[in-house]
């Protein structure tokens, strides 16, 4: 019951960020990934891609929504991963903002010319599913406000 009013509360958040926006949830058919957000904002779905894995949504103003999910083969956890990429040497990707829990890992900060932010949730089932957002700086104040309710309305089946 926890679960349905947290997911109505996401659901109120997405849809009071812009008067416009309705909610829309995606379902992965592979693995059961979901995440709900406004499809009159994220309105360029890309094909998907032939595993399966997951969608991808762009918008007009250069931001990007993808929901996704993997398989863990290498047994990775929440904290393995945000050291892991802590300590990433890519050039442009720096990360800001971590934080661990049982079962999820968060990470933010700036990879090449956007910001991002990404929630994982380590299943049981051998599935890591994510949602991922990126964005412009110069739109920090359009995104910001939807990335936590996006983010926060990931979950597996």
């Amino acid at each position: 019951m926890k679960r349905f009013f947290s997911m109505l509360a996401s659901l109120a958040a997405i849809a009071a960020t812009e008067a416009i926006a309705s909610p829309f949830t995606y379902i992965n058919a592979r693995f059961g990934t979901v995440c709900t957000f406004p499809d009159e904002i994220f309105t360029l779905r890309q094909p998907e891609p032939d595993n399966g894995d997951g969608q991808q949504w762009l918008t007009a103003d250069g931001a990007r929504l993808i929901c996704s999910g993997i398989l863990n083969i290498d047994d990775d956890t929440p904290k393995g991963f945000v050291s892991a990429e802590k300590a990433s040497t890519e050039p442009g990707y720096k990360i800001t903002y971590s934080k661990t829990g049982k079962d999820w890992a968060v990470l933010s900060g700036i990879k090449g010319e956007n910001m991002f932010y990404e929630r994982r949730l380590f299943g049981k089932d051998g599935v890591i599913r994510t949602v991922w957002i990126d964005y412009p700086p110069a739109l920090k104040s359009k995104y910001d406000p939807l990335v936590g309710a996006i983010a926060g309305s990931l979950r597996r089946p």
